[in-house]
């Protein structure tokens, strides 16, 4: 797809990947034991119906959030271990400027919009599946977008 204005944000790499499933202590075993990552914070969510444990590996403007996410109900939505591979975050340098061009483009959001993510950051998410409104999405894939912060923004910019 060819786009009538140049792109007004940068992708700048990986912030994060959400990794779910029914039992987050089996998941940690391996990521924090066997792995080596190191635990740096929790999170819960009744809305989201997820119980998280943010990991990390590298250090600084390098550092990649492992967030092990299960649902805090098994019965409810979003099942959040459904797709053990849950997301995938990228730190982008300008969110607001890059929802509103993406939005512009025929890019299909999901609901909530811009609002604080688990890990203190602005974030957004893009649909997995496209509509008529919106024919361009993740496919099938959930992508989350992340306000990278100054120094971020200054070592991968």
């Amino acid at each position: 797809m060819s786009t009538t204005t140049p792109r007004p944000f940068k992708v700048l790499g990986i912030q994060q990947v959400a990794i779910g499933g029914t039992d987050k202590q089996r998941m940690k075993t391996l990521w924090v034991d066997m792995l080596g990552l190191e635990q740096t914070g929790t999170f819960q969510s009744e809305r989201e119906n997820v119980d998280e444990d943010i990991l990390a590996m590298g250090q600084g403007p390098y550092k990649v959030e492992v967030d092990i996410m299960q649902p805090m109900d098994i019965e409810k939505k979003p099942a959040v271990h459904t797709t053990p591979l849950n997301h995938i975050g990228l730190w982008i340098d300008n969110l607001p400027v890059a929802v509103e061009w993406l939005t512009a483009q025929g890019v299909r959001f999901a609901p909530g919009g811009i609002r604080k993510g688990a890990a203190g950051y602005d974030i957004t998410f893009l649909h997995p599946k496209s509509n008529e409104q919106f024919p361009i999405a993740g496919e099938g894939v959930l992508i989350e977008l992340v306000q990278a912060p100054p120094e971020v923004i200054a070592a991968l910019g």
